[in-house]
Parts: structure tokens; C-alpha cells; sequence
């Protein structure tokens, strides 16, 4: 028998959606019969991915934005609201590795991680809350990473993304008596095409290796695709009584980290 996530006929924003884990977020809730609106600096990723929500026969919007600048978070969530004519779904997604070893770092380092990162994820909800609340309640998922208490290099990343952790947990308990139920998921290293570590492997296939023989007891590295299946199920209503929390999704991962680096 079929599990009926009740998805079907939401409207879902995504940032960062073009790409990796925010694009298969994106796809499986196209999937599920959502209406899917995502944005993203690039803009042939972003027209991809949009015509493949389509093909799913998504209603898809996309919108070209820097989420780590001041206003443009809130502009794709109201055009997307205006677009849709509803928000019932948030995942921020956005947000990639930044920064540098400490004594190296310098101010605007700390700065732009948290900017790009926890402080993006903050403004995409706040913007989120007054649509969710005139349809009754909503959900969130924040995107953060194992690197928010397993430590790697880049301290300014992981102390983005504990803090990202935090705000979950904060706002489950702010918003929850407005019917929004806000959640972290925590990926481990994830694979794809054109990512980080996907780099790795083609210049460093014996540091590459290596890493993948301490870390993972599964002798693999995660895919979008595992990440965004926890993602949609947060987002559902299968997951009602589940909020202010975070799930880790790094099939039992050592650190987030690797010899070359």
C-alpha cells in the first residue's frame, strides 16, 4: 500500500534549488503533486532544473537570487507567493562551504558564512510565516550539515550550521502555536555531479578513496536523492508530531572532512 505524504496541491519554496540536494528536494516534491518554486544564482541551473519540474507536470517557478544579500530572500518568497497565490512549504537549502582555516580567516569570512548561511534560513522563514499562518500552518526544513557538531576544517561552516541547528529547535517551539512545525536534517557528505566532493574524486581518486574507507562503515558516500526523501517526509503530514528538532542523514559518517584538504 502506498504512503500518501497529503503533499499533493501545497506549494513548496526552495532556495538553492538548482543544484544537488536542494534540486532533488525540489523534484521529489514536484513528485508528490506540489506546486515548486526555487531560486538560485546561476541561471542556466536555475532554467534546468525549472523545465525539469515541469516535466513532472509541476507548477514551477524560478527565480534568480543571491540569498546572501539583503532583500533578495524576501523577493523570491513573495514572488513565489504571488505566483502561487500561497506558501505551505520552506526548504532553505542555500549555502555552500565558505570560508578558511582560523588563523587564516579574516572578519568578512565569519561574516558571509553566517549571512549566506543561518542568517538566510532566518529571513526565508520570517518572510514564510505570514503566508503560512492565513493557510492555517505550514513546515520548514532547514538544510544544515554533520558539520554543525562533527568538526572539519572550515570552522566558520560549522559553527554556521550549528547555529542553523539551533534555530530549528528555537523556532519549532515560536511558531508551533501558529500550526508551523520548523526542522533541521543534517547531511553528511552527499555526491552528485559537479559537487565538492564529486571534484575530489576526479583530482584526488587515492585521497578519495582513502577518506571513504575511514569514514563510511557503507563504503559510500550519501545522494541527494536520500537526503530530500527525509526532507519530504518532514515536510509531510506523516510527520505531524515532529518539530524543533533535526535528523542526521550520513549513514552513521566519522567527519565531515578529508585528507586533502
Amino acid at each position: 500500500m502506498a504512503v500518501d505524504l497529503q503533499l499533493a496541491g501545497k506549494s513548496a519554496l526552495v532556495t538553492g534549488g538548482s543544484r544537488g540536494i536542494g534540486r532533488a528536494v525540489a523534484l521529489r516534491l514536484a513528485g508528490e503533486g506540489c506546486s515548486v518554486a526555487i531560486c538560485a544564482r546561476g541561471r542556466k541551473d536555475l532554467n534546468r532544473t525549472v523545465g525539469e519540474l515541469r516535466d513532472y507536470g509541476a507548477r514551477a517557478y524560478g527565480v534568480l537570487a543571491d540569498v546572501g544579500q539583503d532583500g533578495e530572500v524576501e523577493r523570491f518568497v513573495a514572488e513565489a507567493a504571488a505566483t502561487f497565490g500561497r506558501v505551505d512549504l520552506l526548504v532553505a537549502n542555500a549555502g555552500p562551504h565558505l570560508g578558511s582555516r582560523l588563523v587564516k580567516s579574516t572578519p568578512d569570512d565569519w561574516r558571509e558564512a553566517f549571512e549566506v548561511h543561518v542568517i538566510h534560513a532566518a529571513r526565508a522563514i520570517r518572510a514564510c510565516v505570514p503566508h503560512m499562518k492565513e493557510t492555517g500552518g505550514g513546515a520548514v526544513v532547514i538544510i544544515a550539515s554533520i558539520s554543525g557538531w562533527k568538526p572539519a576544517p572550515r570552522p566558520q561552516y560549522g559553527a554556521a550550521k550549528a547555529a542553523e541547528i539551533y534555530l530549528a529547535m528555537e523556532l519549532g517551539r515560536e511558531l508551533a502555536p501558529d500550526g508551523i512545525r520548523v526542522n533541521a536534517v543534517s547531511p553528511g557528505s552527499i555526491l552528485f555531479p559537479g559537487g565538492g566532493w564529486d571534484s575530489l574524486r576526479e583530482r584526488d581518486p587515492e585521497g578519495f578513496a582513502g577518506f571513504i574507507e575511514r569514514e563510511f562503515p557503507f563504503g559510500r558516500l550519501g545522494t541527494p536523492e536520500e537526503v530530500a526523501d527525509v526532507v519530504t517526509f518532514l515536510l509531510s503530514e506523516r510527520a505531524s508530531w515532529i518539530s524543533g528538532t533535526q535528523i542526521c542523514v550520513d549513514g552513521a559518517q566519522g567527519r565531515p572532512t578529508a585528507s586533502s584538504w
